[in-house]
This record gives structure tokens, sequence and C-alpha cells, in this order.
């Protein structure tokens, strides 16, 4: 049992054993703060009910253009993990859920994204067995972390939400389109 409730900016100061894990980016106070200010319902921490401990949390945030062609509106997962000991629970696609509930209803967005090290074959597979595809392959998208200590690319992995009925924002052979880190780069949007 567990409690899945909006992020706030006191939880920040409780979340160090989420954060510890090796898969996981983490950003300064001030980056997270500025989310919470911005979108502050595209973020939900999950914790114990009887202690309070944080067992896992999702930040994310709306960007793209709501007139452009492709459309480009969407849900943006910046970070999702689960303390290692509430792993293979559901917890991650609980939290994803809520995001891309949120995404769709409160900003009419056409698809959620997140990035993923493709050495991370794990998180690949499990973000698939959510209705993930990889989008494109961003190259040098991690500093550090891949073979020998050289930059990592990145996968750029889409789901469609409702209003793209023809899902024309998804694309299942990802793997072969791969993109320098510019061109990865949306406006944020915000709640219509």
């Amino acid at each position: 049992m567990s409690l899945l409730r909006p992020f706030r900016a006191t939880d920040l100061f409780r979340f160090n054993n989420v954060n510890l894990d090796n898969w996981t980016e983490t950003y300064s106070l001030s980056f997270y703060l500025s989310y919470l200010a911005q979108w502050p319902d595209l973020s939900f921490i999950q914790t114990s009910p009887n202690s309070e401990r944080v067992m896992g949390y999702v930040v994310g945030k709306a960007e793209g253009n709501p007139h452009s062609k492709p459309p480009t509106l969407h849900g943006h997962v910046t970070a999702i993990t689960v303390a290692p000991e509430y792993r293979r629970l559901g917890l991650a696609n609980g939290m994803m859920n809520l995001l891309e509930d949120v995404s769709d209803r409160s900003y009419r967005a056409w698809f959620v994204d997140l990035f993923v090290r493709p050495s991370n074959t794990n998180a690949v597979r499990m973000y698939e067995g959510m209705g993930y595809d990889v989008f494109r392959k961003v190259k040098e998208y991690y500093h550090g972390g891949g073979p020998g200590g050289r930059d990592e690319d990145g996968y750029d992995m889409r789901k469609a939400l409702s209003r793209d009925t023809k899902r024309v924002t998804v694309r299942k052979n990802g793997r072969n389109f791969t993109v320098n880190p510019e061109s990865i780069y949306f406006e944020p949007a915000y709640r219509p």
C-alpha cells in the first residue's frame, strides 16, 4: 500500500533515498522548484503511508506549440524513479499513468515523451511495456556514463495520447533515426 499525491517543495528534503540510484538523473533544488512552480500538476510523489518514506516520484512538464504542424504539444517526463526496494511493484506505471492523464486532459497534449539511456535496458523494456516506442536516437545526449566513460546517445521515447488518433507523433522504427541534441528543443507550454 502507498500514497500517490502531488509533489511538494518540502519533499525535496526527503527524497535522497531515491536519488542515490545510479540510473537516476539528479538536478539542483532550483531546477526542481522551477518545475513545481510552472507545472505543479505534472509532478507526483509516492510515499509509504505509515512512515512517509519516499518510494518514488515523477517530475514532468508541458512542451511544444499547440498550433504547429506536425503537432508538438506534449507532456514530458523529466525524471521518474523508484527506490530500489520498491521496484517491480507497479509504482512507476501508476505515476506514468497519472502524468499521461493530466497531459491528455488538462493540456490536450498529443503525446508524452521521455529520454532514457539505451544501456538502461530494464527501463527501455519497462517503457515499451507501458506503450512507449523509440521515436529517435539523440546523439551524445547523456554526458559520460557510456562505454569507456564516453558520452552516450539517448532514446527519445514517445507514447501517443487520445488526441493523436492517426498516430502521427510516434513511429515504430525510431532506432533508425538519429538527430543532434539541438533538434530536440521545444518551447515550454502552459495549461490552456
